[in-house]
């Protein structure tokens, strides 16, 4: 029995009720401790019937998944995305499948307002995150998902742009996962998901395409100060994102525009390139040094 003065909003109560499915494998088979993954057949239903939905619907097709499919037989991947639309999420995850099951970060109020879509989430692999906290139980499970060697998805936005009365920032959290978790970072972009419903028009079905890109490792931005290493990386990899959601070059890409609240690194990388990586590439290195482990070492 709880003492008097202690109080558990329905928000904890009911994130409680899905802790075990948040810290069970989805993506793998089984975690080093053993832990078994929880059933798929929930996930199976939900992703097959939406996938078949938004076939009709958008005639949805994926580019460049050899970008990603690769490196996910090696181990964990991060992949992040601009955010525009609730679609986004969704033609994420349709993206990374039918090979792979993705684990999704997601703000804690969609697991608490709505039981249904709390229960959808939780059984198709998504965990919460508290928004705009140091959400650090959040960020130790993305790391453990990584290791075992599963697909994270994130959107580093933190909103939907032009929604609501919050405006999209530049977090780093994506790549301190990246980091804690040893894996790479995918952009992707998911085209025309912002023609399905603009303010004050009819709602409409255009042909969307899931497009991934190249690789990018932290390590990447050590040449930045340790305290703008984690947001640049992001900025850099949401640049890559923007580029390939509007068809043009990195450089074409007006950050300072899409965040003029956050710090503007074009300058520091015109002056400092960052080294381009192929999926290819990062796949031999990853077996090299695979080879030149001694058994069961790390």
């Amino acid at each position: 029995m709880l003492p008097q003065c202690v109080k558990i909003r329905p928000m904890e109560t009911k994130q409680r009720k899905y802790e075990a499915l948040f810290d069970r494998p989805f993506g793998v088979d089984e975690y080093s401790t053993g832990a078994k993954r929880f059933s798929r057949i929930p996930a199976r239903i939900i992703v097959g019937v939406v996938a078949g939905v938004c076939k009709v619907l958008y005639r949805y097709r994926v580019d460049y998944r050899e970008k990603l499919y690769p490196l996910v037989e090696q181990g964990g991947v991060v992949v992040i995305s601009n955010h525009t639309s609730y679609l986004d999420v969704v033609f994420m995850y349709l993206g990374i499948r039918p090979r792979y099951w993705p684990r999704f970060i997601a703000r804690d109020t969609l697991f608490e307002r709505n039981s249904l879509l709390g229960w959808i989430f939780a059984h198709i692999g998504a965990f919460p995150i508290k928004r705009d906290t140091a959400d650090r139980t959040a960020v130790k499970r993305a790391s453990r998902m990584l290791k075992a060697g599963e697909v994270v998805g994130i959107m580093p936005e933190g909103t939907r742009r032009g929604k609501g009365n919050v405006e999209p920032h530049v977090h780093g959290g994506a790549a301190l996962i990246a980091r804690m978790g040893k894996a790479p970072i995918v952009p992707m972009a998911v085209h025309n998901v912002d023609k399905v419903k603009r303010k004050g028009e009819r709602l409409r079905f255009p042909k969307i395409t899931v497009e991934f890109g190249e690789p990018i490792l932290l390590e990447d931005f050590d040449f930045l100060p340790k305290d703008d290493r984690l947001d640049g990386c992001v900025w850099y990899a949401l640049r890559e994102c923007f580029a390939m959601f509007n068809n043009v070059s990195p450089e074409q890409v007006d950050m300072v525009a899409l965040f003029p609240e956050d710090k503007d690194f074009t300058e520091v990388f015109a002056q400092h390139p960052v080294a381009h990586h192929t999926t290819g590439e990062l796949v031999e290195a990853r077996r090299a040094k695979s080879a030149q482990l001694p058994e069961g070492g790390e």
